[in-house]
């Protein structure tokens, strides 16, 4: 009877302990915002390929879209991982853990906008901007959900070094290789759009090379 809540326990300690739930309602958020990716890819109408000519034409102008679809269902893969990755280490969690956590949900459910805009404005240094900072907030969310797990004890206490120093060494590096592509925009933002695919393909991957394999 121990672990039952006495007269004064409050709402607040309570609320937002489940990890499952936690770990389910991200599941499900990432599903649906890569559906919505792949929904913005549109199929090319009679009158705009009447021939196979046209056909060719015009699925050469969704290049743009399908680029940037494969590049934000790559984003989203990778901080899917990471955050299941952390959730698999905290051995509970409590309401403002799991409110961390749903702030990096909402910017995951803005990442099919800043595709939307990417792909429709590609050669637009605003977009790619835009693209960069929702990475970027997310990037600092994950990082924020971890460094106050290991401050809030909810990690091992034996393995919360290794966790957090892993996590901050992660994101830190990803992070910075984010900010030298979008830097790269001054130049050409296909050039920035490229090597943040590049960057990407590295993490979803992890090639066995020591150096890239450590990123």
């Amino acid at each position: 009877m121990g672990n039952l809540p006495d007269r004064q326990t409050y709402y607040n300690q309570l609320a937002g302990s489940s990890m499952h739930r936690l770990a389910g309602l991200s599941d499900g958020i990432f599903a649906v915002a890569m559906t919505l990716l792949v929904l913005a890819l549109a199929v090319p109408t009679l009158n705009e390929a009447r021939g196979e000519t046209e056909l060719g034409q015009a699925l050469l102008n969704l290049v743009p879209s399908i680029v940037t679809y494969f590049m934000s269902f790559l984003t989203l893969g990778i901080f899917w991982v990471g955050q299941q990755t952390q959730l698999s280490q905290v051995e509970r969690s409590n309401r403002d853990y799991t409110w961390i956590n749903l702030a990096f949900l909402l910017f995951v459910t803005l990442v099919p906008f800043s595709t939307g805009l990417l792909a429709n404005h590609y050669q637009s240094r605003i977009a790619l901007i835009e693209y960069w900072l929702n990475i970027l907030v997310l990037g600092v969310l994950i990082l924020a959900a971890a460094e106050f797990a290991a401050r809030a004890g909810l990690f091992d206490e034996a393995a919360k070094a290794t966790i957090i120093g892993a996590v901050r060494r992660r994101v830190y590096i990803a992070q910075a290789l984010y900010l030298a592509a979008t830097l790269l925009c001054v130049f050409d933002t296909r050039l920035s759009i490229g090597l943040i695919v590049l960057i990407q393909l590295n993490y979803a991957i992890a090639p066995r090379i020591p150096v890239l394999h450590r990123l």
